[in-house]
């Protein structure tokens, strides 16, 4: 034996998800200094691998799989989703209507986060979900408090909500116009010079000025964690390589500080904002790099070019099935950049420099303007990304292959918001096809499937279970002509993601050479019931050759995750 693996694993059903050379399938894996060094027959592996100190695990039948690698999501957003008010539904909360969303934050601004807050904070209400079919208006909100400003955000991360105070604190009131891709949303039909007195709820660039500034004021010693927390909640669903997408230059240093005080188990790949990154004077304020320090690497930038169809901002090409309060018949949302001529240059500008660029595009007028922008720019070093693509049109999806853009579907809208596009947002034809991946698919692409966190949790699971079987929450079979095998579900959230990094060579499957970032599942998804893919449990989550889920028991009195102020903490989810 020239040398001895540090670690073996066999016993269980090993998905290498290798491309070249075997079957996708292993008996034994085995690791040295983090990286796998041999993938084969477990006599093989034994008899050729296992030293004095190599610890040899069995699976006892569970499968090993790549760890999963999160294709777009919001690091930090994990973080702050276990510390503000959880306002969700089932399955991921317990909120029902109106009463128990101000249950939730009156409890929360009495606990130990909340007492110290300046705002009183929830997140993850879905007005689809309540049982009175709305949002909360400032006179609901005023309920829960009078004395301190209130944010309920709605779980898009698009819309919020406000108390009287919240408003009076964002200098909003019947003489502030709409802010450009943003509505204050009114309380009656104005008489000008006035627009018309707030009703509390804020939808885009009207609701951001919110989400910042009260974020802004919850306990530093909160903010200096939400990072490192937010790495462990994402481990803790398999994942292995996260995102931290849409964050700011502050926000990216606060993350590197992090990463240098506090090692996170995870790697983490940052997209800053497009405009701030754009408007810096230096060539490249970001420090994009393919290469990691601490576990953390830039990668280039990401646009926001409109807004969430379930809260009904994103920019359609036709209108929507049932307009919200104050909007008329024939409402189609609007776009967040409303200029082409400016999407154009910055992400040709990002080409320019070597930046990956990322657009938030649900609606598929958006869609449109980023093809356009895209074809103009010419090919980047690493894939354009449509992030979410929720309804992309065929032609659209043509227009992807044909520019090599990558498309990163929201798979799990089908299941959170399937009803709702059905009954309120598009109908039940245009319903059918949102999230297209057999489209990608037929054309060769090799999309992604991500989770968006915090607008949902970051549930791998729960990401390969609404790509093969698109049911809805009520039950209901929503497209199913756009479902995929559990196979090329497993591939959106690994092999195909690390495309998508430009880390195939590395990381996305179990073969000689890579990174031995694995997963261990308590059943296979390839071989289970498509129906009971929901019901896999991840038992273990292993980092270049090392459990870091379940964790380790650590001292964490062992000095502070960051030496600088607080990040100015937001979300563009």
């Amino acid at each position: 034996m020239a040398e001895q693996a540090d670690l073996i694993l066999h016993g269980g059903d090993i998905v290498t998800l290798a491309e070249h050379g075997d079957d996708g399938r292993g008996e034994a894996v085995a690791v040295k200094d983090g990286t796998v060094v041999f993938v084969g027959p477990e006599q093989e592996a034994l008899e050729h691998w296992r030293g004095p100190d190599t610890v040899v695990r069995d699976l006892g039948g569970r499968a090993l799989l790549p760890g999963f690698i999160d294709a777009h999501g919001h690091l930090g957003g994990i973080g702050l989703q276990t510390v503000i008010a959880n306002l969700l539904a089932d399955p991921d909360g317990d909120v029902t209507d109106l009463a128990s969303l101000k249950d939730k934050l009156r409890s929360w601004a009495a606990g130990p986060v909340g007492a110290d807050s300046e705002w009183i904070i929830g997140f993850g209400y879905d007005d689809a979900m309540l049982a009175e079919g709305r949002h909360p208006t400032r006179d609901d909100l005023d309920e829960v408090s009078t004395d301190r400003p209130v944010l309920a955000i709605h779980q898009s991360f698009h819309l919020g909500a406000v108390n009287r105070l919240g408003l009076k604190r964002l200098g909003y009131s019947a003489a502030t116009p709409d802010p450009e891709g943003g509505v204050i949303r009114r309380r009656e039909l104005a008489v000008p010079p006035s627009f018309g007195e707030p009703d509390g709820v804020l939808e885009e660039k009207a609701f951001t000025p919110a989400s910042d500034l009260a974020l802004a004021g919850l306990p530093e010693r909160e903010l200096l964690m939400l990072f490192a927390t937010g790495a462990v909640t994402a481990a803790s669903f398999g994942f292995t390589t996260v995102q931290e997408g849409g964050t700011t230059l502050a926000n990216l240093k606060a993350l590197r500080d992090t990463a240098a005080a506090v090692p996170l188990p995870v790697d983490v790949v940052a997209y800053v904002k497009a405009d701030e990154a754009m408007s810096s004077a230096l060539d490249d304020p970001i420090g994009v790099s393919d290469e990691y320090v601490n576990g953390v690497r830039a990668a280039g930038v990401k646009l926001v070019l409109d807004g969430s169809p379930q809260g009904r901002t994103a920019w359609l090409s036709e209108p929507y099935l049932t307009p919200p309060p104050g909007q008329p018949q024939g409402y189609c949302g609007y776009p967040a950049v409303p200029d082409d001529a400016v999407v154009a240059k910055q992400i040709g500008t990002a080409v320019e420099r070597g930046w990956q660029v990322l657009a938030h595009v649900n609606g598929d007028a958006a869609i449109d303007q980023f093809i356009k922008a895209v074809a103009a720019a010419g090919p980047g070093r690493r894939p354009t990304v449509a992030i979410h693509a929720q309804t992309a049109r065929e032609d659209q999806v043509d227009a992807f292959a044909r520019l090599g853009i990558l498309p990163s579907f929201f798979s799990m809208h089908t299941y959170y918001w399937g009803d709702w596009y059905r009954e309120t947002v598009l109908g039940e034809k245009r319903a059918q096809d949102i999230s297209p991946a057999r489209w990608a698919l037929d054309r060769g692409l090799r999309y992604t499937s991500h989770h968006d966190a915090p607008v949902a949790l970051p549930n791998s699971i729960a990401v390969l279970s609404s790509q093969v079987t698109r049911r809805t929450r009520g039950g209901h079979l929503l497209g199913p002509d756009q479902r995929v095998s559990a196979l090329e579900a497993v591939r959106a959230i690994t092999v195909n993601a690390a495309h998508q990094y430009g880390e195939q060579d590395r990381k996305g499957s179990i073969e000689v050479g890579k990174l031995a970032d694995l997963v261990v599942l308590s059943e296979n998804p390839l071989t289970v019931d498509p129906e009971r893919i929901r019901d896999i449990e991840v038992i273990e989550t292993i980092k270049a050759g090392t459990t870091v889920h379940p964790p380790a028991p650590t001292d964490r009195g062992g000095g502070t995750p960051s030496t600088g102020p607080a990040p100015h903490w937001g979300c563009s989810c």
